[in-house]
């Protein structure tokens, strides 16, 4: 006879196993903040002031240091990885440090230092790990999904008359690590995006300094998309300043996006999924510099040029001194990037970046459920996106059938709403769907009739 115990105890232990292989892997999500949400979120400040011309975070004129902790942030979907970034200035003997926590036995974790900008002024770096994750030179890595966290910026300076440091923008790309480790190569290869070039004065590393030319592939890298903007910059200096006297490294990912930023250039520190999402990037004016791994390179970083009319990736690539204009193989280069995560640094010029007066620009992507929900024959679906990206919102039968696209277009950061009418369908259950980037939700609607 068959022991019932040990055959219900085998079930349950096969259907723990079958819903972990089939468990949703969740989608990246890109949170960032700028002036007039850094300063609507402030929950607890001392020694700061908006800067005189409203634009960015500074010190008070009589204070030497200051903070500011923002209120807890979440996402629709949990993380278990984060790319912290950063924007803002600090020259001569100031600086900032930016810190975060995350939820840790039903509290918060101690806050970890995830960099800093320009010099290491502080007596105490702090900490950098702890139980429940740790800070892997420039990004987060927790040991279990979360889907909160707090941001803190230090600002300090050696004396009352120099230059306050000031921060306008703070970003936070975050992600499942399942998607890196389930990457298809070949649906990646088979991706071909339409040709698209972008030039620019091409540097060779080794050329720019003997000594520190093996090390400088990344800043580098960033001064040949600042020359694309036609930006003047001395690779050297910029490469000086860019290293990190606390890990003793050149390429700690946002210290080198915040130097952009000291030349005008809006940065971040994102992922890429396909080669399709990277040409619509640089089809909109931005630049993409790509962090790369095995088979080409151990690491290595490069500029994204743009595409061959079969779909074949042009990148800029410094640690060669034939590296202009080079093309890769397809499966070689879409494995050292996609392996690795698709982590990459992108740009694009202040201009380009929408001011928001008198609101508060979103600090998620959200889809939001619609309104009325029942409906007969009209309702409003809205969203949210705080970044440029394509957006598409399609509407789908109980059968997965597409009805009807009511987006598919680029959109700027904002708020916005779409009607949809339901005079031609029946009653009935229906499915909308938003795509922003690499982010995408749905919700159900219902049509009474």
């Amino acid at each position: 006879m068959i022991n019932r115990k040990l055959l219900y105890s085998f079930f349950f232990l096969t259907c723990l196993l079958f819903n972990h292989l089939n468990a949703q892997i969740y989608p990246d999500q890109n949170f960032v903040l700028r002036i007039d949400s850094i300063k609507a979120k402030i929950v607890y400040s001392e020694g700061i002031k908006l800067s005189d011309d409203g634009k960015s975070i500074a010190l008070q004129d009589n204070s030497l240091e200051g903070y500011f902790i923002l209120k807890e942030q979440s996402s629709p979907n949990p993380f278990n990885q984060g790319l912290p970034s950063w924007n803002g200035k600090a020259n001569g003997d100031c600086g900032f440090k930016v810190q975060m926590r995350f939820p840790y036995n039903n509290d918060w974790s101690p806050w970890l230092t995830v960099g800093y900008w320009q010099k290491n002024i502080w007596a105490d770096y702090g900490s950098t790990s702890y139980t429940g994750g740790y800070i892997d030179y420039d990004n987060v890595k927790l040991n279990s999904y979360q889907t909160k966290w707090q941001f803190k910026v230090i600002l300090s300076r050696t004396l009352l008359s120099s230059v306050s440091p000031t921060i306008y923008k703070l970003g936070f790309y975050v992600s499942d690590s399942r998607t890196t480790s389930n990457v298809n190569i070949s649906q990646i290869v088979n991706d071909n995006p339409s040709a698209i070039f972008i030039p620019t004065s091409f540097i060779y590393q080794i050329g720019v300094d003997s000594k520190i030319g093996p090390d400088i592939c990344s800043p580098t890298t960033v001064s040949m998309i600042l020359r694309s903007y036609n930006i003047s910059v001395d690779p050297y200096q910029f490469a000086l300043s860019t290293y990190d006297p606390y890990f003793k490294m050149f390429g700690i990912w946002p210290r080198v996006v915040q130097n952009a930023a000291e030349f005008g250039l809006d940065g971040s520190v994102t992922r890429y999924r396909t080669w399709s999402e990277a040409k619509k990037i640089l089809e909109n004016g931005g630049r993409i510099a790509m962090s790369i791994g095995q088979p080409l390179y151990t690491g290595h970083l490069l500029m994204l040029a743009g595409f061959t009319i079969d779909g074949k990736p042009i990148v800029h690539d410094p640690a060669k001194s034939y590296g202009q204009s080079y093309v890769y193989d397809k499966t070689s280069l879409s494995q050292a990037w996609f392996n690795k995560g698709g982590v990459a640094y992108t740009f694009y010029p202040t201009s380009n970046i929408v001011a928001v007066e008198n609101s508060v620009l979103p600090s998620s992507f959200e889809l939001f459920q619609n309104y009325p929900n029942p409906f007969n024959p009209t309702t409003t679906i809205k969203y949210q996106i705080n970044s440029s990206e394509f957006v598409s919102l399609k509407v789908f039968d109980a059968l997965g059938q597409e009805i009807i696209t009511l987006v598919n277009e680029n959109k700027l950061p904002g708020i916005y709403s779409v009607r949809f009418d339901g005079s031609n369908l029946s009653g009935g259950v229906y499915f909308y769907r938003l795509q922003a980037g690499s982010f995408y939700q749905t919700k159900k609607l219902v049509l009474l009739k």
